[in-house]
């Protein structure tokens, strides 16, 4: 059974969240995301700065890419509420800020957060001890994805209503579960009410990255292997997209990383660009 007292984030999404910060903290502008709460959630230790995965130089294509995928996704949000979406699921939420950062897009929605039982209680008790508290709109969900947890059982006890149109959002995920579960989940969620859609992001194999991104994709997986999270699937866009159309999608979408470095990091005086390696599937039932 997970440890529902965490007293401290999963590590990965720690990382996520202070490489959001560090955008803030020593790119100059334009932001691209304005996000330093989730460096206020996590309260790492004052020296975290130094730490060698925060190095500003090293890790400056990962943290743009972090921040362009969650840029894409505020973006998509924004844009799904426009058109009258009521419902937003974030699953492997970690220490997503969406809601905090964008109250009055969140505050439209219902927002469900899915995540394991000990990283949602530990969420959930530095967000009331930072005070922006647990709104009416935001449901926690959590579930013991060890132990066998159905995500989408707790889900719809959790409010979520599947006659309904939704955005579903999963980054960072899918390269930590086989591809059997992936698949799974796509034939689940291709089966929320039409006009429903998914943003999921998948890592590519090496041999598709640039090659000046290749170390870095090997010190990622080693890493991973190192903290016991190790990543075992990876995909080439046209998988991927056979994978959600087999699923019963009713289109699907490949977004390049390159496309978001266009669109979000053109131009920049500091030359900083999202380093390649992780893509996009855009889907919709």
């Amino acid at each position: 059974m997970a440890d529902t007292q965490a007293e401290a984030p999963d590590s990965t999404a720690e990382r996520v969240a202070l490489w959001r910060a560090m955008h803030v903290l020593v790119d100059p502008p334009p932001h691209v995301l304005s996000d330093e709460i989730g460096l206020r959630l996590a309260a790492p230790d004052d020296d975290w700065r130094r730490r060698p995965d925060m190095d500003p130089r090293a890790t400056s294509g990962y943290r743009a890419a972090v921040v362009a995928r969650a840029r894409f996704i505020d973006d998509l949000v924004a844009e799904q509420a426009g058109r009258g979406i009521s419902q937003y699921v974030v699953l492997g939420a970690g220490l997503d800020t969406f809601a905090q950062r964008r109250p009055e897009i969140a505050a439209r929605l219902r927002v469900f957060e899915v995540d394991q039982p000990g990283n949602q209680a530990w969420k959930r008790r530095r967000l009331v001890e930072l005070g922006y508290g647990i709104p009416d709109w935001l449901r926690l969900v959590p579930v013991d994805f060890e132990a066998g947890g159905s995500w989408w059982e707790q889900l719809a006890a959790a409010g979520f209503d599947p006659g309904q149109p939704a955005v579903v959002v999963s980054t960072g995920v899918t390269m930590y579960l086989t591809k059997d579960a992936t698949a799974a989940t796509l034939r689940q969620l291709a089966g929320l009410a039409p006009a429903s859609t998914l943003a999921m992001t998948f890592l590519l194999p090496t041999e598709l990255l640039e090659d000046a991104d290749r170390p870095g994709l090997r010190a990622a997986k080693s890493g991973a292997r190192a903290t016991g999270t190790p990543f075992i699937s990876f995909y080439t866009p046209s998988e991927m997209l056979a994978l959600a159309r087999e699923a019963g999608f009713t289109t699907a979408e490949h977004v390049p990383g390159t496309v978001l470095a266009d669109r979000y990091f053109a131009d920049r005086a500091d030359g900083l660009r999202p380093s390649s390696g992780e893509d996009l599937l855009v889907a919709t039932t």
